[in-house]
């Protein structure tokens, strides 16, 4: 019998421990033994719960029983998590989790825990929820010659951004209707500007390139800014905005990261994507372009990757683990691996003097203000053709990265 504990019986605890009870059989017979949840961890009691005489309060119950084999941290944040991972680590014990924060900030010191001790941090949740997508990306993709990871990491914002194309509303409006929905939080900060889509991405960055970027130093926007007005140029022009994270790994192997509302023309996959699912689309050579697709939260979505990484434990033995990768500060910016074109509107402004500011122009009929594309620039082109169009006396009032 394989004993475990939970720590955190909240909606994603509490699907772990129905899962495994629900399908016991599947379980046994995929991991080859019975799996029995011998403790959970809560502030919490709950009475009225199946689970109610496995419900502790003391962590160092579950740190000092040698029968506990793996610790599912599904707590959310990144303290108390680090230290009982930490904890349990170095007890010996594997550490599943589908806590993205405190992976994205401390998975390269867990992970070189993990292995001089001979045992499993393993965070298949931690990105895309349900959708199998780390685990194929460490062992079935690394070996291409990587140009870039990109994902609809926020089911949120994808759903806001949804009902901003099918049905016209503005951002307050969906975001409301998210939130009756229960697919945003009372307090949504973290899914609408960018912050849970900055972790997520920074994970998929150690992934592909062994380097774990401090989340402070990716350049992170949300889509609290995005109008109706910009909806419709992109749709006059082909394109959806979707909130993207992006990892893009020039040839000499720099790399630069950031999380923004993106265009993405309606003839790509990604742009497809809608709702509260998520994608992830890897690109290398030979390969081409992948995506794994699929519900990106939830109870039983997160659940099944939590119980999917237990299965991998159980069935590989212990080394299991992503390589070890290490902390790094960002290395580069896009103005130096990536050029690309921009939608932008302005006030005040006409189509001659963004085309004597930025060079050639494709304009878009847009009411009330002046929009365009524009040709292919860096950043460092961008910046500087958006000085010129300012000191023409223009404001710009968006500005889009187009994929």
């Amino acid at each position: 019998m394989t004993n475990v504990a939970i720590l955190g019986f909240g909606v994603v605890g509490g699907g772990v421990a129905k899962l495994l009870t629900d399908n016991k059989n599947e379980v046994t017979a995929l991991g080859g033994d019975e799996i029995n949840v011998k403790y959970i961890l809560d502030l919490r009691d709950f009475p009225d719960s199946e689970f109610a005489d496995r419900v502790i309060h003391d962590f160092s119950v579950i740190e000092n029983d040698e029968e506990v084999d793996t610790v599912i941290e599904v707590m959310g944040g990144s303290h108390p998590a680090y230290e009982y991972t930490v904890r349990s680590l170095s007890r010996g014990k594997n550490v599943i989790t589908s806590n993205k924060e405190v992976v994205a900030n401390f998975g390269d010191e867990f992970l070189a825990l993990a292995k001089e001790n001979g045992v499993s941090y393993r965070f298949e949740a931690a990105v895309g929820g349900g959708i199998p997508a780390l685990s194929p990306i460490i062992s079935c993709v690394k070996q291409n010659k990587l140009s870039e990871i990109r994902g609809i990491l926020n089911g949120t914002t994808n759903y806001i951004l949804t009902k901003m194309f099918s049905y016209g509303d503005n951002f307050e409006n969906a975001l409301s209707d998210a939130q009756s929905k229960g697919y945003a939080e009372r307090n949504p900060d973290a899914d609408v500007l960018g912050t849970d889509a900055c972790r997520k991405i920074a994970i998929l960055t150690a992934l592909a390139t062994g380097k774990l970027p401090e989340t402070d130093t990716i350049p992170t926007e949300g889509i609290t800014g995005i109008r109706p007005e910009d909806v419709s140029a992109a749709e006059k022009i082909g394109c959806k905005i979707k909130l993207l994270g992006r990892c893009v790994i020039s040839e000499d192997g720099e790399i630069a990261v950031s999380v923004a509302p993106t265009l993405i023309p309606s003839d790509k996959l990604l742009a497809s994507v809608s709702g509260v699912f998520n994608a992830i689309e890897v690109v290398g050579d030979p390969i081409g372009e992948v995506m794994f697709y699929g519900p990106g939260a939830g109870a039983g979505s997160t659940a099944s990757a939590v119980v999917g990484d237990l299965m991998q434990i159980m069935c590989s033995g212990i080394n299991t683990a992503a390589p070890v990768f290490e902390k790094c500060r960002q290395t580069s910016d896009f103005s130096k691996v990536l050029k690309a074109q921009y939608y932008i509107a302005a006030k005040n402004a006409c189509a001659k003097c963004a085309e004597a500011a930025f060079g050639k122009i494709a304009e878009i009929d847009a009411p009330l203000e002046t929009a365009f594309v524009t040709p292919y620039l860096t950043d460092a082109e961008l910046s500087e053709s958006v000085k010129k169009l300012t000191e023409s006396g223009a404001s710009i009032i968006s500005k889009i990265r187009i994929l």
